[in-house]
């Protein structure tokens, strides 16, 4: 069965973000989905905390300094995740936010792109 252009693309813009992550940090996250809904690049990655991070999350002062951390490397990183984004999708990237979850061990990026990507995408397959 052939794989549609919207999950292709979500497929690739997954690795991407893996491979940078990779290249940035030294680690990935244990699982990464991405999802395109109308303009809207959306990704979530599961098992992103270091095991010092597991440690440091088990308090309340351990989870704001481990978030305080994320959001200042989130902010030295964005502009290498909005690249992949608009080299991926052809899109430009209006705006992108971004939050992590100490609880779960997860981080949601969403990318707010100039077009609706999904449907142009639906209307390639």
């Amino acid at each position: 069965m052939a794989v549609s252009p919207k999950k292709k693309l979500e497929m690739e813009l997954s690795e991407a973000f893996i491979k940078l992550q990779r290249d940035l940090i030294g680690r990935g996250p244990q699982e990464t989905r991405t999802y395109i809904v109308h303009d809207m690049v959306i990704a979530r990655f599961k098992g992103v905390l270091t095991v010092e991070e597991k440690h440091l999350v088990e308090n309340e002062n351990g989870r704001k300094l481990v978030k305080q951390m994320r959001q200042v490397l989130r902010e030295m990183y964005s502009k290498e995740f909005e690249e992949i984004v608009e080299r991926c999708t052809g899109c430009k990237v209006l705006s992108s936010h971004s939050d992590i979850s100490t609880k779960m061990g997860e981080r949601i990026e969403v990318f707010v792109v100039d077009k609706d990507l999904e449907r142009s995408l639906e209307s390639k397959g």
